[in-house]
């Protein structure tokens, strides 16, 4: 199970809106690479797969392939603004080293 805070909710859907895209899928993807061997991707995604796992947040769908819910389980996905701007932030207990930037780790 993940989890999105209400402002992470929000900023999705502002994205949504702003790409006219309102129905679309929210996908959440790990993949290789970045400071730490692993990254998260995030997109807009038209349809959902067989081996999705779907997490439904009212105006908001989130599809995870399922083969990667070993990496997200537990994941926190919340978004804030800073005098650098905003972003998505991303507290996951399965992580043992984090990048600075938060976006890349490894378990």
């Amino acid at each position: 199970m993940m989890n999105l805070t209400a402002l992470a909710v929000q900023e999705i859907i502002r994205l949504q809106s702003k790409q006219n895209q309102p129905n679309a899928l929210f996908r959440l993807k790990v993949k290789s690479g970045g400071c730490c061997s692993l990254y998260y991707t995030m997109q807009f995604d038209q349809q959902q797969d067989s081996n999705d796992q779907v997490y439904d947040y009212g105006q908001v769908t989130v599809v995870v392939n399922s083969q990667q819910l070993n990496y997200l389980n537990g994941l926190i996905l919340d978004y804030s603004e800073d005098l650098m701007g905003g972003g998505f932030r991303f507290n996951n207990p399965n992580a043992k080293v984090v990048c600075g930037c938060g976006n890349s780790f490894s378990v």
